[in-house]
């Protein structure tokens, strides 16, 4: 549902030298997976994000090479519907053939219970899952999953490449062995190279098709991956940037299909926009854009929304369409408009769904077409409404987004501020376990953006941030000492009692930064703990028996 990166060359910044950002978009919570580190020692120097529990940075630089990841969002997965048949019992079918399924007996060992073993079916196209498939769908007979995942990747030797890298061109070249997941990279080095990468393979089919594959037919087969020279990259390109925010990152004419399920591609389209209002950005212009919050849905969608109100009755509605019209588009924590169309917007999507798909279905649909629901404010060029006129649908749309904002916040539209619905809560996993959120869980403060502003904030059904922009990174190649600047909503320490559980929370939601050195000096010199890991094959019995050494 999100993450933004862009790079700049030289010849678009105030400095001469690349500047980078990058951040991904997660869900928030009390503990995060990103992890802040500075890897020093050997034939590593790298600082920055990485997953916790992955060896490397994922989100970083080196002394040469700046990085930043999106999620690419192509399929490496199908689902199968397979052919079975009485007379040919634990079997599948394929080319006119009944090929016997094949049995793994899968063993989990619960402390302190029995083991659980599993058998789990197997046809040629992969493991048999139709179990784990939403309950409306599970009655179709048996479904495989045929996933890229299942089949050998070299990732983790690919990103400390990476990590290591000196130039533009072995960043690229460390991820030839890397197939799982597609991401979009862009990168830059101290030569004043930039480039983007899609990383990952995708899978060749013959038939590119939505919803289940025949497992039966030959034709439905993968055919090949597209090969990494193949998958989209770029070198310095004439314009002088590169962004990525999960759109489509290539025309519908590329030479291999990428069958991908990007997104709306407003976030990339603002984040043009910015890059191209100035001739040169400096690295404070990037911090700023990492915190913009001009929704380009309201930008095209309010207009057509007020033409359809245009006499419509009843003073909420008027009164409604007054803050709309006074409103800059921007989701501010103060801005009454954009509560109302944020809210409307929701509604107006159900009634979109609702003129052509089954009432159950709706839920689901409602969710999936946002693209037609804006344009449907503009115009309605092949008749989607049938049913009512779309001017009603609009103008009921709004009335129960009204009816919401005052169960909500009461009947006061002057305190219908968009930071009253949108909080950003801080939970922790465990913190449904009895009276455990009130130690554990932190947030509830008002959260500036949505889920399709570049300061991604996104939201739940209850209008709270749960996913968005919760890591943050912008890099200056000119920056000398190396290093970065950095941010978590989060904060490092998953542990309640440290003074760092979801110590920058506040900062994060200020848009300030910290500064992360390369130089090991300066890193040293500002550590407040160390902590040394020892072999039980080295050091004092001490450690041996399992204990630290004192810290300083």
């Amino acid at each position: 549902l999100g993450s933004n990166n862009w790079v700049l060359a030289g010849q678009r910044t105030t400095t001469g030298l690349p500047l980078l950002a990058s951040d991904p978009h997660i869900a928030f919570g009390a503990l995060t997976c990103w992890y802040e580190a500075h890897l020093s020692g050997g034939s590593f120097n790298v600082v920055g994000g990485g997953y916790v529990g992955v060896p490397g940075i994922i989100f970083g630089r080196n002394p040469r090479v700046a990085w930043g990841i999106t999620n690419n969002i192509c399929s490496q997965r199908d689902l199968y519907q397979e052919k079975t048949d009485s007379q040919h019992p634990g079997c599948f079918l394929y080319d006119g053939t009944w090929e016997p399924a094949r049995e793994v007996t899968e063993e989990i060992k619960v402390k302190g219970g029995e083991t659980v073993r599993k058998v789990v079916r197997f046809s040629r196209n992969g493991p048999i899952v139709d179990e784990l498939l939403p309950a409306p769908i599970r009655n179709t007979g048996p479904v495989s999953l045929r996933w890229l995942g299942a089949s050998p990747g070299d990732e983790l030797t690919s990103l400390l490449a990476a990590n290591r890298a000196r130039s533009c061109d072995q960043f690229r070249e460390a991820f030839r062995q890397w197939y799982v997941p597609t991401w979009s990279a862009v990168f830059a080095d101290v030569d004043g190279h930039i480039g983007y990468q899609c990383m990952g393979r995708i899978p060749v089919r013959k038939a590119w098709d939505r919803g289940y594959r025949p497992g039966w037919d030959p034709q439905h087969q993968w055919r090949e991956l597209v090969p990494f020279e193949g998958m989209p990259a770029m070198s310095d390109p004439p314009q002088g940037w590169i962004r990525t925010a999960n759109n489509r990152t290539a025309p519908e004419d590329y030479p291999y299909p990428l069958s991908g399920t990007w997104g709306s591609g407003l976030r990339a389209q603002r984040i043009r926009q910015m890059i191209e209002e100035k001739p040169a950005l400096s690295l404070a212009d990037c911090q700023r854009m990492q915190l913009d919050v001009l929704s380009l849905r309201a930008v095209d969608g309010v207009p057509g929304l007020l033409s359809l109100l245009h006499g419509a009755e009843g003073d909420k509605v008027r009164r409604a369409r007054s803050y709309l019209q006074a409103w800059d588009c921007r989701m501010e924590t103060d801005r009454v408009g954009a509560a109302i169309f944020e809210l409307f917007f929701q509604r107006w999507c159900e009634a979109v769904a609702r003129e052509r798909f089954a009432p159950e279905l709706v839920p689901l649909m409602s969710g999936a077409i946002s693209g037609l629901a804006l344009e449907l404010l503009r115009e309605d060029r092949h008749g989607w409404f049938h049913r009512v006129q779309r001017e009603k649908a609009a103008q009921g749309a709004l009335e129960r987004a009204l009816e919401d904002l005052e169960k909500l916040l009461g009947p006061d539209m002057d305190q219908w501020q968009w930071g009253r619905v949108h909080t950003i809560p801080l939970r922790h996993y465990l913190s449904d376990r009895g009276a455990l959120s009130d130690l554990l869980d932190r947030g509830g403060q008002p959260v500036r953006g949505n889920g399709i502003t570049v300061c991604n904030t996104g939201y739940d059904p209850n209008y709270l941030a749960s996913l968005g922009a919760n890591f943050r990174i912008v890099a200056d190649l000119d920056d000398n000492p190396p290093g970065l600047l950095a941010i978590s909503a989060s904060g490092q320490s998953g542990c309640p009692g440290s003074r760092h559980y979801c110590d920058q929370l506040d900062q994060w939601l200020a848009g300030r930064y910290h500064y992360l050195p390369l130089d090991r000096e300066r890193a040293e010199a500002d550590a407040e703990t160390r902590q040394q890991l020892l072999s039980r094959s080295s050091g004092p019995s001490l450690a041996r028996k399992g204990q630290s050494r004192p810290r300083p």
